[in-house]
């Protein structure tokens, strides 16, 4: 960063003190709260983690100093759980991201496929990718081909697992068309979440903090590392 975008001291000490003021908000919320999932301690935690990113971003950017605190990454907290206490039923519901990095490898091992399959139809469906993604996922459950993807040609992205509540179990083809329509955040128990961004997120952490071992840093003799811009 130039010293030009540099924050000034001043703005620095606002921040600062815009934390003082989120912390004080935050336990008068907890102190007062009205249950388990009271909203007002929610939207106070909330605004102390985004006062509390700012200083540390601002504090970084003048200084070149870090806090101890722990900011919430990318992933976004879930709001308060407002569902049964004791659900008689859920849903799982799963995404998971690829990207298609070796289309000859796909393609191959979809042929492959159809050749052990006896049944299979003269015309192959597996000459063209779309074609052979729909062999490899009517051949394998979606957890084979995760544990599997490489094997497949295939780059994991992002993935994401929701676990919700329900009152009961829904009608048999009720959701189908339109699975991830009509999901309450309020009523989601948990959520796991994978990205290359959180692990990004960690190593950029770690250089700032200076806590990344010699060996885990490959330098040239003759290079110095240099302040990490943010």
């Amino acid at each position: 960063m130039s010293d030009a975008a540099q924050p000034t001291a001043a703005e620095v000490r606002a921040a600062a003190e815009a934390v003082k003021t989120a912390l004080d908000r935050h336990l008068a919320a907890v102190e007062r709260r009205t249950g388990e999932d009271d909203p007002a301690v929610y939207e106070a935690f909330n605004e102390l983690a985004a006062a509390a990113e700012e200083y540390d971003e601002l504090l970084y950017d003048r200084y070149d100093e870090v806090t101890p605190f722990e900011i919430p990454g990318a992933e976004e907290p879930l709001p308060p759980y407002t569902g049964p206490e004791e659900p008689s039923a859920l849903s799982v519901l799963i995404r998971r991201d690829y990207a298609v990095a070796e289309p000859q490898r796909l393609l191959a091992q979809a042929e492959r496929v159809e050749a052990a399959d006896e049944e299979t139809a003269p015309a192959s469906s597996a000459g063209t990718v779309h074609g052979a993604l729909g062999v490899l996922f009517g051949e394998f459950e979606p957890d084979e081909i995760a544990s599997r993807h490489k094997e497949f040609g295939l780059e994991e992205g992002d993935s994401t697992l929701w676990v919700v509540a329900a009152e009961e179990p829904a009608e048999p083809g009720e959701w189908l068309e339109a699975p991830f329509e009509q999901v309450d955040p309020q009523r989601v128990i948990c959520r796991f979440d994978v990205s290359s961004v959180f692990d990004e997120e960690a190593d950029d952490e770690e250089l700032r903090a200076g806590v990344l071992e010699d060996d885990e840093l490959e330098l040239d003799d003759d290079e110095d590392l240099e302040p990490l811009d943010r």
